[in-house]
């Protein structure tokens, strides 16, 4: 399956540009036979936890996403998108997955808050990645600085996860998450990650883009730049299955070993 990823820059709090964005790279997506498009974290809204707070009206929420499932629709595109969501009080950065038709096929919560930023404006989540299934494989969602928890990507793993899709939002200076972390993630627990960021600045914050995706050998399969761009990759069941037999790092884990070591550690 052929899968894309959008780096761009978001306009804050100005949705009509930022879905315009997000339909033109659903389009080349298609043209290019894509199955399934990847966007940046909140890029619906733009990346700005306290202008969010203060500016942005939660009942706009039920009319974007109509908005969002007709571009699926017109372009004949899955959409993994990512907004605030507010309940009882709470905001929340989530993630979701709408397939060609805009039907909805998963939705996640972020657990791992980063920076004072998005700790005073958000609640964390706290269910595992979100687990699905399209076009034959098994999909999950995380969003941003949880990938860089290798207990999360290995969740999504054991609960069979062969592509991780994940929004973000990542500042420059933290390049190295893509260049190396991503790439490392994706080796040591064996599955697909592809991790879409913003480029440019959204209220001051300068975004560092190299989005990437990458294999479960720890290879990188595309790059992005500084630019806005869309890069695709190819995700085969034959080589995570490969990959899987020569290094069993997934059979062969001892977690109820490690199970054991936490319980010792915690009644110390």
């Amino acid at each position: 399956m052929l899968i894309a990823a959008m780096q761009a820059e978001a306009a804050v709090l100005d949705y009509d540009a930022n879905l315009k964005a997000i339909d033109a790279a659903a389009g080349q997506a298609a043209q290019r036979g894509a199955r399934l498009l990847l966007t940046p974290e909140l890029f619906v809204v733009g990346y700005a936890p306290f202008a969010l707070k203060e500016s942005f009206d939660p009942s706009l929420l039920g009319e974007l996403r109509e908005r969002l499932r007709e571009i699926a629709r017109r372009q004949n595109i899955a959409l993994v998108y990512s907004m605030p969501e507010v309940a009882g009080g709470e905001w929340k950065i989530t993630a979701s997955c709408i397939d060609e038709t805009g039907a909805q096929l998963a939705h996640y919560d972020k657990v791992h808050l980063f920076g004072a930023e998005e700790q005073d404006v958000f609640t964390p989540g706290h269910n595992a990645p979100a687990v699905f299934t399209y076009q034959g494989m098994t999909l999950g969602l995380a969003i941003c600085f949880d990938v860089e928890y290798p207990e999360l990507v290995r969740e999504a793993a054991l609960r069979g996860v062969e592509v991780l899709l994940v929004p973000t939002a990542v500042g420059k200076g933290y390049e190295i998450l893509s260049t190396t972390l991503v790439p490392t993630r994706a080796m040591e627990s064996q599955l697909y990650i592809a991790y879409a960021n913003h480029v440019g600045t959204e209220n001051g914050f300068e975004l560092s883009g190299t989005s990437v995706i990458a294999s479960p050998d720890g290879q990188i399969l595309a790059q992005g730049g500084t630019e806005p761009t869309v890069i695709f990759a190819t995700v085969q069941p034959s080589l995570l299955r490969q990959v899987r037999e020569e290094v069993p790092y997934l059979r062969e884990a001892k977690t109820q070993l490690y199970a054991q070591w936490a319980a010792q550690r915690a009644g110390n």
